[in-house]
């Protein structure tokens, strides 16, 4: 059985409907029906700095594409067609395929920077709180007085 009825759960719940969508992926083996490659790490450096790595071998910068929408992160890469230049493989164990890979971000998370070195393909990422979001100490002061709010109306 791979089936989970959230129902109960949304039908009170106003403003999950994406984590809704993020559940029924998940369940249904959405972003991870893809494949292993290429490989990839991802790291965590502290509370909210993140980086994936992703071994691109064979891939120059025009042939990667990385993108984001509705909080997916699409890393394609599309190797262009290389001419042999009259070359026979007799192994050809450097894979040059074309490649979708995606990761499904939380919210606030946003991309710093991408960059490749060494094959690989770096992206750091950072989750970047509202300040609005973020807790913040209420100073209590015994001196003051209530104010009254009037409700008549002028």
């Amino acid at each position: 059985m791979n089936t989970l009825d959230l129902t109960p759960v949304f039908r009170t719940a106003i403003g999950f409907d994406r984590m809704a969508n993020l559940v029924d992926s998940m369940m249904a083996g959405g972003l991870d029906n893809q494949s292993n490659w290429p490989p990839y790490n991802i790291e965590k450096h502290g509370d909210n700095i993140y980086r994936i790595s992703m071994a691109v071998a064979g891939f120059s910068e025009d042939e990667l594409d990385v993108t984001i929408h509705e909080h997916i992160l699409i890393i394609r890469g599309t190797n262009a067609e290389k001419s042999s230049d009259g070359v026979e493989y007799l192994h050809r164990g450097i894979a040059g395929r074309n490649f979708e890979r995606r990761f499904q971000l939380a919210d606030f998370i946003e991309i710093r920077s991408a960059s490749m070195k060494d094959g690989l393909l770096h992206i750091d990422l950072e989750r970047v709180i509202p300040e609005a979001m973020k807790p913040r100490k209420i100073d209590i002061n015994a001196t003051s007085k209530p104010k009254v709010i009037s409700t008549k109306a002028s």
